[in-house]
């Protein structure tokens, strides 16, 4: 392993400076407790001083627990140079750890503050020493050094050097506007710490160009000792950078030394996700939905013989599995993967009949999960389809507080035939059109004594439906499946599956020879 990064996870702060993200008091102080206690990230900054009376009393929670762990010096929070206001607030909430904003920028310092230089410095070694006073640990951001360390090497430096001799513990760099390319944060990074050996730096990066990942491997590389990350990229504009990302970056592309547990991160980024309504994107990487999902039936074939789609980046390192997905382009591969999973055997013949039927739905919806085949197993192996009546189209039209029409379009032996119909809903009116075909032929139709629909436990709005329908045939009862992603289409399937069982046993019955009987004398 190469030399110990520090992970500073600033979701609480900067990530929650994300247009439409507010977190209660209770989510800060969840969040707060599983990056220090289940994550294990070395710092956490989880507000800044003076936002609301209600972040004060967030803060103030998240220390008393920090203090009672032994983790009160990881809980750090954004101050400004204000003298003794942010120390005054946040020795209020019991905190030790101020992370004071300066101006790493000339033209912010000279326009914004409308200080010179050496008033600014003179200002933050006024804060840090009543900060310390009070036993409160400081470290710097350099606000927009990005921009100032281009414009203004000088100025940058002259800061660095009036307040490198006061005890601050970290000086952090922020690319505050995401604008560096990496080999510019390289180039930069290296000369700070080769100029100022003694000091620790930290990396802060923003990903307006989509960078700051590359950023990161750039700023390790130039030897800073600790790198700033959100989790799911919360943060302004285009957000910070990924906390999953670098942490894999980070241990498998640079043998770095990480404190991070990482069979935690995509819970907290599920509990982040949720909390704060911001979803992260299926194909994000480490945490999206589909990433560890192989779709082609080839990639399914190549593990299925030797793993020969797989990496080191493996979905068990983070508490994940990987998924075969099944739709139009799976192969046998995939859905045998996906069969041991459930802990199914299936002969070759019926894995055959459902792969048919899996590529079949995979042309009509978008994704066909493992937790479907069940419904499609039991649909395929409940008994041989008979075809004596064959629905060839169906229109269905519903509306608030109008009656449903259906259109259809039928088989029967060979003889195509039309109806419609209308009813309570589209299944009511289904019915009423194919009796209009029926019983021109003196079909008796039986009488529908249940109707039962089901999905799958967890199922989407998008998941099959499995509906069942027990018919009273005269003396006999007879219970029919239909499955479809349409919850009328599925009914619709039983009672075809049900009147095709009906004519097969009518037309086998019709068929039997008749045996003469034998007189003996």
């Amino acid at each position: 392993m190469g030399r110990h990064v520090q992970i500073l996870d600033t979701t609480l702060r900067d990530g929650e400076q994300t247009r439409g993200v507010s977190f209660s008091q209770n989510e800060k102080v969840s969040i707060a407790k599983a990056l220090l206690k289940s994550l294990r990230v070395e710092r956490a900054e989880v507000a800044s001083v003076g936002v609301s009376e209600g972040e004060r009393q967030a803060v103030t929670s998240i220390n008393q627990w920090a203090e009672q762990e032994g983790l009160l010096d990881r809980v750090e929070v954004l101050g400004f140079v204000d003298g003794t206001r942010s120390v005054d607030w946040i020795t209020s909430t019991g905190g030790r750890v101020l992370n004071l904003l300066a101006k790493g920028s000339e033209k912010h310092c000279r326009e914004q503050l409308r200080r010179t230089l050496d008033q600014h410095v003179a200002d933050i070694r006024e804060t840090v020493r009543h900060a310390l006073d009070r036993k409160i640990a400081v470290n710097v951001y350099l606000e927009d050094w990005s921009n100032g360390y281009k414009d203004s090497r000088d100025y940058v430096y002259r800061l660095v050097e009036g307040i490198e001799d006061i005890g601050i513990g970290h000086y952090m760099l922020p690319d505050t506007l995401g604008v560096m390319m990496p080999d510019e944060v390289y180039d930069s990074l290296t000369d700070m710490v080769s100029r100022f050996p003694r000091l620790k730096f930290d990396f802060h990066p923003h990903n307006d160009y989509g960078l700051a990942t590359a950023n990161v491997m750039m700023a390790v590389k130039a030897g800073v000792s600790t790198v700033h990350c959100t989790v799911n990229c919360l943060g302004e504009r285009a957000g910070n950078v990924s906390m999953a990302e670098v942490v894999v970056v980070l241990r498998d592309k640079m043998g770095m030394n990480l404190s991070i547990d990482e069979s935690k991160i995509y819970l907290l980024s599920q509990m982040v996700e949720n909390f704060s309504g911001k979803r992260v994107s299926d194909n994000a990487p480490i945490i999206g939905t589909d990433v560890f999902t192989q779709t082609s039936g080839i990639h399914a074939d190549g593990d299925h013989k030797g793993d020969l789609y797989q990496s080191v980046l493996s979905p068990e390192r983070f508490g994940r599995k990987r998924i075969y997905a099944l739709g139009k382009m799976s192969g046998k591969a995939s859905l045998k993967k996906n069969l041991e999973e459930l802990g199914i055997s299936l002969s070759d013949v019926d894995q055959a009949r459902l792969l048919e039927r899996v590529v079949q739905l995979g042309d009509s919806k978008s994704r066909v999960t493992a937790d479907d085949l069940p419904f499609i197993i039991a649909d395929i192996l409940e008994g041989q389809d008979y075809n004596h009546l064959e629905l060839l189209n169906c229109s269905i039209n519903s509306g608030l507080d109008l009656e449903s029409t259906v259109s259809i379009r039928v088989s029967l032996d060979g003889n195509i035939m039309k109806s419609s119909g209308s009813g309570n809903g589209g299944f009511d009116a289904f019915i009423v059109a194919i009796r209009k075909i029926l019983d021109k032929r003196d079909f008796v139709f039986p009488q529908l004594m249940d109707y039962e629909i089901h999905i799958p436990k967890g199922g989407s709005t998008s998941a099959l439906t499995e509906c069942f329908i027990t018919w009273q045939d005269g003396p006999r009862t007879m219970r029919t499946r239909g499955v479809n992603t349409n919850q009328v289409l599925a009914g619709i399937n039983a009672t075809m599956r049900m009147l095709n069982m009906k004519f097969h046993q009518e037309r086998s019955a019709a068929d039997e020879p008749v045996v003469a009987a034998t007189v003996h004398p």
